[in-house]
Order: C-alpha cells, then sequence, then structure tokens
C-alpha cells in the first residue's frame, strides 16, 4: 500500500511534448505505480502565503502559466481527475501537525504538476492533487514533507515539482542537448551525495554546496525537494529514475524514495 516520495524535475515547459529519454524514465516510473490513490504534488509555480492550499475539484482546467512557447504545448490537454474527499484527508493530516490549510476550489494544476504527471501517467486515470507551497525557511519546508508522511502508507504518492540546479539566466534554451556546465554538475552531485547519506541538514543551506549561489539563484525549485525528503521514511531505498541535464545546466535529476 505504501507509495513512495518522489521529486520531480519538470525542466522547460516543452518537456511536457516527451520523447526523450527524461519522458521515458518518468512513464516507466508511472507505470509501476498505477495502483496510487492519488498523486499530492508540490510544486515550484504555486507559492503563496500560508495557509497551506489544497486542490479540491472534481476536474479543472490546466494553467498555461509561461509564454513564448509553440503553439503546441498550449495544446496539451490532462484531464486528469481531482478528489475532494482525498484533498480533506490531505487537510486533517496538515491540521494534525499543525499547520493550517485550507480547501482551493478554483486553481487549476500548474505545468510544474501537470507536466511530469502527464509524463508519467499519460492516461490522466490517477487523481492529481496539487498542495500550495510557503514561504518558509528549509526545515519548516522539510516539516511539511514530514506531515505528509503518513498519507503514503494509505496510498498517496508524495511528490514535489522543481529543479535541482535552476539558473535562467544561464540556461542555453537553444540547445537541449547542450554540452553540460561543470559547475551545475558539481553542485548536482553534491546534492545527490547529501541525499544517499541522509545528509539532509547540508540541503538546508545548500547555497553553501560547490557552486550552491550560481546553482540556486533564488530557492523556489529547490524548495520542493526539502517537503520530499521529509516525506521520507529511514527504511526507504533511493531510486535514481532520471539523472541528466537539458540546455548545459537545467538538471533533470528525478528520484524516487520508497
Amino acid at each position: 500500500m505504501r507509495q513512495p516520495a518522489v521529486f520531480f524535475a519538470h525542466g522547460s515547459p516543452m518537456t511536457a511534448l516527451g520523447g526523450d529519454a527524461h519522458a521515458a524514465a518518468l512513464r516507466d516510473f508511472g507505470d509501476r505505480h498505477l495502483d496510487a490513490v492519488g498523486v499530492l504534488i508540490v510544486s515550484a509555480h504555486w507559492q503563496v502565503s500560508r495557509p497551506l492550499r489544497v486542490t479540491a475539484w472534481d476536474h479543472m482546467p490546466l494553467l498555461y502559466d509561461f509564454g513564448g512557447f509553440p503553439d503546441e504545448l498550449y495544446r496539451i490537454q490532462y484531464p486528469a481527475p481531482g478528489d475532494p474527499v482525498l484533498a480533506a484527508r490531505v487537510i486533517t493530516v496538515l491540521e494534525a501537525e499543525g499547520h493550517d490549510a485550507t480547501f482551493d476550489t478554483v486553481r487549476g494544476l500548474d505545468h510544474g504538476a501537470w507536466g511530469p504527471a502527464s509524463l508519467a501517467w499519460p492516461g490522466a486515470t490517477l487523481p492529481i492533487l496539487e498542495l500550495s507551497m510557503p514561504f518558509l525557511d528549509p526545515p519548516q519546508l522539510f516539516q511539511i514533507g514530514r506531515a505528509l508522511r503518513p498519507l503514503r502508507d494509505e496510498g498517496v504518492l508524495i511528490a514535489g515539482s522543481g529543479g535541482i540546479v535552476h539558473n535562467l539566466s544561464r540556461v542555453r534554451m537553444h540547445d537541449k542537448d547542450a554540452p553540460v556546465d561543470e559547475w551545475a554538475h558539481e553542485f548536482d552531485t553534491w546534492v545527490a551525495e547529501q541525499i544517499e547519506k541522509r545528509d539532509y541538514a547540508k540541503l538546508y543551506d545548500m547555497k553553501r554546496g560547490p557552486h550552491g549561489r550560481l546553482s540556486v539563484p533564488t530557492t523556489e525549485h529547490f524548495d520542493p525537494l526539502l517537503i520530499t525528503l521529509g516525506a521520507s521514511w529511514p527504511e526507504d531505498r533511493i531510486e535514481t529514475i532520471y539523472e541528466g541535464f537539458h540546455h548545459g545546466n537545467l538538471s533533470m535529476r528525478t528520484f524516487a524514495l520508497g
């Protein structure tokens, strides 16, 4: 019954078009977890002040929260259901750990949620819920993951969606297969090593890592990683789903704990 905690690198919006090794890896992972009761995603693209918000609709349209991309991206449909009953359970679990939480029946799924979900579960049959990400420091974000952890034993897959290295000022958007910058590789490897050692506290001050300030100029794409790690159990095995880069330095490292 227990489902994993996952960190999805959602990359550029173009990633949602699939057709590459990253998309194939997500599809393989999704195929092995079709038995989940639902998927609860914390995305870098829904960062708002508290209270925590949980989507609680039956069906909602997608948010195409990006601009300047090909028309085919805006034609993507992903009619995954919601689950208001499961949303109520999420709120109960959060409130039990002292987190203020409320329903959101208006906001659709942003591309940080529907992008990886549509690659992993293209059939759009699993309920997809999104949880907002508040402006908190790393230990507090980790504790949100801790609060969500019991849901895994109820069949809910917990996912953070962002990117370990995410510096748009350095991304070479014109070349998806550009050679990987050494600074990006060093930081991505350092983060992976701390996860392997379960030395999560070092990631609270990620900018002390090699090239940390260059790799994480702003933290909103790194922060969902902390929630994923918070949702882990000590006995979890680390599964690397995909390791690599797009556009020279955009980390696509995706992994599961379970």
